[in-house]
């Protein structure tokens, strides 16, 4: 390490200052500020001659983090995009997106907080681009074997650049009007802007990956006819079916999913026109979910001018430090405050809807809400506990199911297993021969880091079932999981 004595001069995890709230819910830029170039190389030069860096079993890709934190201290920012780039396509979006699972298992949290990673990433891809050192890849030779990508999130793009730069010619397709999937319609502007995925999506069309957007595969091209013409499918779509709540009023007009609701604001972000948008402008806002989606509707909300965000979650509030039965390096589940609770609104726990209910034009004007209580493991509302919240607008992001069905099983006959996810086997392949699943749809609703990761995997996979050998790196197994509990 460049400084083996750099944990012990800075003890302090510095981050970026993030703009004043007043100021940054009047747009839809990203949150924070550029960092102090000296604050960074500080930060970078925390991180320890641990031995055993178990910030790599943190990371489902894999990253080499102690090599770009010395790279990043001693100010070789080409060579750290290099070592960046050697594991993660998209540090981009890992950087700004991710929960950054390596962090909890830095060995520098055992007695101190932990190594700022992922702001020392996204810190390396900014300099990359601003410099020009991010350039196209294309194959030295190409193979003649084709493969069709279905999906442009995390995983499709990540399987779709592999595969490209392997030699097959790759092409991408999306049913949405524009390429990126959830990172370009699920995710608001402040937490990513998309000037980042624009930039990625040239770079990889200067490769020679094909783009098909508004492309409905199982309606505008059926399952059957997109196996005839390619050598290969990767089944890249998501776990897009959200988990409703079926309780009394559920049908009023006013109630929700999240992700409608962030679509569409996306959509009028990049200048589309939406016949009556839904908006928060207002109203009194109810999200009801305490994950990161409803943490998007939040921030959403303020910046549409919502009268009062409320954000309801049914179980227990999460404490602020590591409990004792999740100890190092597992990843531990906290209290956080992201930008968008900084923002403003209410948090509530043990909160359990009870029902939806109506004003005389059938929309909704208040949920009745009561205390969870737990009774044989089960969450339920506590008996006498029921009180009403004002509403205007109530948002469901309690997460998704799984991957879409319908023309996967009628067209494709690939098989679904209990919980919702397509099925497959230790090498991403369903039960179709030379049809592929990765990410979401196959692993469930996770994180954009395990997508790249079964991205890549998955390309892999597919390369040495083209090839017979493949030279792509295969970071992990569909069996595969983090350091959690």
């Amino acid at each position: 390490m460049g400084d083996p004595k750099g944990f012990l001069k800075t003890q302090e995890r510095e981050l970026p200052s993030r703009r004043p709230v007043p100021v940054r819910i009047m747009d839809w830029k990203e949150v924070y500020e550029n960092q102090d170039p000296s604050q960074l190389r500080r930060q970078a030069g925390r991180c320890m001659d641990c031995g055993v860096p178990f910030c790599h079993h943190g990371c489902p890709l894999g990253n080499l983090i102690p090599e770009w934190n010395d790279l990043t201290w001693r100010g070789e920012g080409r060579q750290a995009i290099d070592r960046l780039h050697a594991t993660n396509n998209f540090p981009e979006f890992t950087g700004t997106l991710c929960p950054a699972p390596c962090e909890s298992s830095c060995v520098l949290g055992i007695n101190q907080p932990a190594v700022t990673i992922k702001q020392i990433e996204v810190s390396i891809i900014d300099q990359a681009w601003a410099n020009g050192w991010v350039q196209p890849h294309p194959p030295e030779r190409l193979t003649g074997k084709t493969v069709a990508i279905v999906g442009s999130g995390p995983a499709g793009l990540a399987a779709a650049q592999q595969l490209t730069r392997a030699g097959h010619t790759v092409a991408v397709y999306e049913r949405d009007d524009r390429i990126g999937g959830l990172l370009r319609y699920g995710i608001p502007d402040f937490k990513m802007e998309k000037k980042r995925l624009d930039a990625r999506l040239a770079q990889m069309q200067t490769e020679g990956t094909r783009f098909r957007a508004g492309v409905n595969i199982g309606v505008d091209i059926t399952w059957s006819d997109l196996r005839s013409r390619y050598d290969a499918v990767v089944i890249a779509t998501g776990a897009t079916v959200p988990r409703d709540l079926p309780i009394p009023g559920r049908d009023l007009m006013g109630v929700h999913f999240a992700m409608d609701y962030l679509v569409q604001q996306n959509k009028i972000g990049a200048g589309d026109v939406v016949g009556s948008p839904l908006t928060a402008e207002g109203r009194h806002v109810i999200v009801i979910g305490g994950g990161d989606t409803g943490a998007d509707c939040i921030g959403t909300a303020h910046r549409q001018g919502a009268l009062s965000v409320t954000n309801l979650a049914i179980g227990v509030q999460p404490p602020a430090e590591r409990p004792g039965h999740q100890p190092w390096p597992l990843a531990p589940t906290l209290f956080e405050i992201s930008s968008a609770h900084e923002e403003g609104g209410e948090r509530m726990y043990l909160a359990s809807t009870v029902e939806f209910l109506a004003n005389d034009a059938g929309e909704v004007r208040a949920l009745r809400v009561a205390e969870t209580e737990y009774l044989d493991g089960r969450r339920v509302p506590k008996s006498g506990s029921e009180r009403e919240i004002p509403a205007d607008l109530v948002l469901i992001a309690m997460g998704f199911t799984g991957a879409e069905p319908d023309s996967l099983d009628e067209q494709l006959r690939v098989p679904f297993d209990d919980r919702g996810n397509v099925d497959r086997d230790g090498d991403y392949a369903t039960s179709q021969s030379g049809v592929f699943v990765a990410g979401d749809a196959g692993r469930g609703q996770s994180l954009i880091v395990w997508a790249i990761a079964e991205g890549r995997a998955a390309a892999s996979a597919v390369d040495r079932f083209l090839e017979g050998e493949t030279e792509l790196p295969f970071p992990v197994k569909p069996t595969d999981r983090a350091l959690t509990v």
